[in-house]
């Protein structure tokens, strides 16, 4: 007899499920799919519901936290379980987590701040913000969303994922006119040729900042890592002290994830 077994270990039989649980799951899909805040109609539509039956699983989804509602526009987003959530898977990736201690360390050796960041639907989101011995006046932290266009950040995150990969919000943040998008090419360029970018005294006065990216065995982005600093204090040379340590950094971080995953300690990613 073909099939998997079931919860009591019988094959051949198709393991139960919570119907009401399944339909929810269909409403947090939709949302996570389009990747910005619908609209109650909308919402339900993606999930392929009539809004009449989508409309108790939204009450409960946003009674648990799952679900959080503009009280001015009515648009749904992701509530602060679903935030939980995501944390806590991002806590187990092993990018992640063999990033934190090196950023850790490289913020002490630099004296500079460090910011972990990974893909978002907006841009680049920080989700992790090691602050250090120079003083710095700017508004980063965990949550923070950096601007595809004007940040070492945001350039990295364009430069090493394949255009047909970006989120529809990022194109919307590409430059208008055709003179400013070939000068952000210009700068793709030479974030691939140095393989970090930097900004200098942009988008803040004073302050700042290089970019390294970290990669899996497969190539593909994983995290970067920000350093930023006083643009007195931060050396942006490609050659400098601070660039060659991030990269350092990233490499060794790229290294460690590598190792664990031929160990099989993390399993095959996309399984």
């Amino acid at each position: 007899m073909d099939g998997a077994a079931d919860a009591s270990g019988q094959p051949g039989r198709a393991s139960r499920g919570v119907q009401s649980v399944d339909v929810a799951a269909r409403v947090l899909q939709a949302l996570a799919q389009a990747r910005r805040a619908l609209g109650p109609g909308d919402l339900a539509a993606l999930a392929g519901l009539p809004p009449a039956q989508a409309h108790p699983y939204l009450v409960s989804l946003t009674r648990l936290g799952l679900l959080k509602r503009d009280p001015m526009s009515g648009d749904y987003t992701p509530g602060p379980m679903t935030l939980r959530l995501a944390l806590l898977h991002l806590e187990n990736d092993p990018a992640y987590r063999a990033a934190v201690p090196r950023v850790v360390a490289l913020a002490r050796e630099t004296g500079l701040c460090v910011a972990i960041c990974t893909s978002a639907p907006q841009g680049p989101l920080v989700v992790h913000f090691e602050r250090a011995a120079f003083p710095l006046h700017v508004n980063l932290h965990v949550g923070s969303v950096m601007s595809l266009t004007t940040t070492s950040t945001g350039r990295v995150f364009c430069a090493f994922t394949p255009q047909g990969q970006w989120p529809q919000a990022w194109r919307e943040q590409m430059p208008a006119s055709p003179a400013e998008r070939d000068r952000f090419d210009v700068l793709l360029d030479e974030t691939r040729a140095q393989g970090a970018s930097r900004s200098v005294n942009t988008p803040s006065p004073s302050v700042s900042s290089l970019c390294a990216p970290v990669f899996d065995a497969s190539g593909r982005l994983r995290l970067a890592l920000t350093a930023i600093g006083p643009t007195a204090a931060l050396d942006v040379a490609w050659d400098g002290a601070a660039a060659k340590a991030l990269r350092a950094t990233a490499s060794a971080i790229a290294a460690q994830v590598d190792v664990r995953d031929e160990d099989g300690e993390t399993g095959k990613e996309g399984a």
